[in-house]
């Protein structure tokens, strides 16, 4: 889990770590005002949320990205909790984009191109159920697209292993507790941000650089 990760890091680089301080997390309630405004809404879960949030803000046309954690059956779910693996759910991110301008089989693209979708509960030096790869859909439409997607990566041949990418229906998303949204902007000196989260961020940039903010594409 990446708490660990950091911890052995900061030990050797001389970094500071940051730790949960209790409480749980906030049931996130937004989404029908979220739909007023035009957006839809994507919610995945692919590893450690400090990445896949920092990937997909970087995305044009999304308007916003939250980190959090759904999944699972414990209401108000805490980081501790979760990224210990004593609950049910997986850490994951909320999307809000604008469907005129990147389309929810963009996203996908996205998702499956920056995280390894054939770990089974693992991402890198993260291990556990907390960190599997899943796409929890909101509607048939999503359903379709991510489950025909899963289907021509596994016959395209590009990976060694079958796709473990769950396929779920979305149900409810606990909002992650304050410091951990925008947490790659706000700890750019973090060795977890340094060594796992700034590769990612780079995958997006390579490999799909006309969907990169224009903020962003100078971004070192």
């Amino acid at each position: 889990m990446h708490i660990a990760y950091s911890i052995i890091t900061s030990i050797i680089l001389n970094f500071g770590v940051s730790s949960c301080v209790g409480g749980g997390a906030t049931e996130l309630v937004n989404l029908s005002a979220e739909l007023e405004k035009g957006n839809e809404i994507a919610t995945f879960a692919g590893g450690c949320f400090w990445c896949t949030e920092a990937v997909f803000e970087r995305v044009n046309g999304v308007k916003n990205v939250v980190s959090g954690y759904t999944g699972g059956k414990e209401n108000n779910p805490s980081y501790e909790d979760v990224s210990y693996g004593r609950t049910t759910h997986a850490e994951a991110i909320q999307i809000y984009y604008d469907p005129e301008v990147i389309t929810y089989q963009q996203l996908l693209e996205i998702f499956f191109y920056t995280h390894d979708p054939t770990e089974v509960n693992r991402q890198g030096p993260d291990v556990g159920a907390q960190y599997r790869t899943e796409v929890f859909y909101h509607d048939e439409n999503q359903k379709k697209l991510v489950t025909e997607y899963i289907a021509k990566l596994n016959k395209s041949g590009k990976y060694n292993k079958a796709i473990a990418t769950k396929v779920t229906e979305y149900a409810k998303f606990w909002l992650a507790e304050d410091y951990h949204q925008n947490y790659y902007e706000l700890n750019p000196g973090n060795p977890y941000i340094i060594n796992i989260a700034v590769p990612k961020v780079n995958k997006l940039k390579e490999h799909f650089p006309k969907l990169v903010k224009k903020k962003y594409a100078s971004e070192k």
